[in-house]
């Protein structure tokens, strides 16, 4: 056995375990980059995962793994500069314990992250909102289950994981109704339930006879839903709502679309930004502001304050339907 794998095997236990408590999440994905660049170096090399040396892993062959993963794999950009993070987190570990690799280790260490373009953030307006809570069959145990997810996953702007993961005793539909969820980085908050997410949860909560820790939203053999689940019933119905409203047919609907148009409700009614970071559970404001650029409203309100005086506020339009025509050209 090389070197390489004690240096792994220390990482995960020692730093990622030990050290960091790093949440399930986080080691499952470091673990599927090591899986993915072992098996890559395996082609490239000849050599099996476990006679692999640290020096087997140098820049050059760090820099074609990542480019296999966009041009092979077609991952986006995004996802390589995840597997780059857990590569440079590795590297940087076994700095600390292979000082004789320092050169190598360094050279890996200063492969960049590319720069990503930052779209605005996907939607739905409150008429796709609607159609999509109408589209599941509540004559159906399936259905009242889904209507039941979605309602909440709207109102609350749960990330798909914290979704999967309630509980019956999450729920408190009392004064003051709220679900309390473990979101990202282990931190534990509590979102408040709207009057109609009450009435559907109560009624729903009497239909499933669940325990204190059987999961609110249960799959047919009873237990948690997977992320590819969730998704799956989103995609689902959207589709069968896109009959009703065709605008969502032009629109890729996922559960965390579902988060967005949560935290793009709350802007429009004047919500503070500062409030909505909390309530979708997010680390620092810098995160919330994208729902800033996304609200077009919030940035006409801020033109008319900005109107020269003895001037009508608004935007231009062409005061002639042929002008209208070529200035759309």
């Amino acid at each position: 056995m090389s070197t390489l794998a004690p240096t792994m095997q220390g990482f995960f236990t020692e730093r990622m375990l030990t050290q960091r408590r790093a949440s399930p999440n986080t080691v499952a994905s470091y673990r599927d980059t090591f899986r993915l660049l072992l098996g890559f170096a395996q082609q490239r090399t000849g050599k099996t995962p476990s006679r692999l040396a640290l020096e087997d892993l140098d820049a050059v062959l760090i820099g074609a793994f990542l480019d296999h993963l966009e041009v092979e794999r077609h991952n986006s950009v995004r996802t390589r500069n995840n597997r780059l993070a857990a590569v440079h987190s590795l590297f940087a570990y076994a700095a600390l314990h292979h000082p004789e690799h320092a050169a190598l280790i360094q050279r890996v260490l200063a492969i960049p992250a590319k720069r990503t373009q930052r779209q605005l953030v996907s939607f739905l307006t409150r008429d796709e909102v609607d159609a999509l809570l109408a589209a599941p069959d509540r004559d159906t145990w399936i259905g009242r289950r889904d209507h039941a997810l979605l309602l909440v996953a709207v109102q609350t702007g749960l990330r798909v994981t914290e979704l999967t993961t309630l509980t019956c005793t999450d729920v408190h539909l009392g004064t003051g109704a709220h679900v309390r969820c473990h979101g990202k980085g282990r931190k534990e908050r509590i979102t408040p339930l709207t009057t109609q997410a009450c009435g559907v949860l109560r009624i729903w909560l009497a239909e499933l006879h669940g325990g204190p820790h059987d999961p609110l939203f249960p799959s047919r053999r009873r237990g948690p839903l997977s992320r590819d689940a969730v998704a799956l019933l989103v995609a689902k119905h959207a589709g069968t709502a896109a009959s009703r409203r065709p605008s969502l047919a032009a629109k890729t609907v996922s559960p965390h679309v579902l988060r967005h148009t949560c935290a793009m409700s709350l802007l429009a009614v004047g919500v503070d930004i500062s409030v909505i970071a909390l309530w979708l559970g997010h680390e620092g404001i810098e995160t919330t502001q994208i729902y800033l650029h996304a609200d077009l409203a919030t940035k006409e309100r801020a033109l008319a304050r900005t109107a020269p005086a003895n001037t009508k506020p608004g935007r231009y339009r062409a005061p002639d339907s042929l002008l209208a025509f070529l200035e759309a050209l």
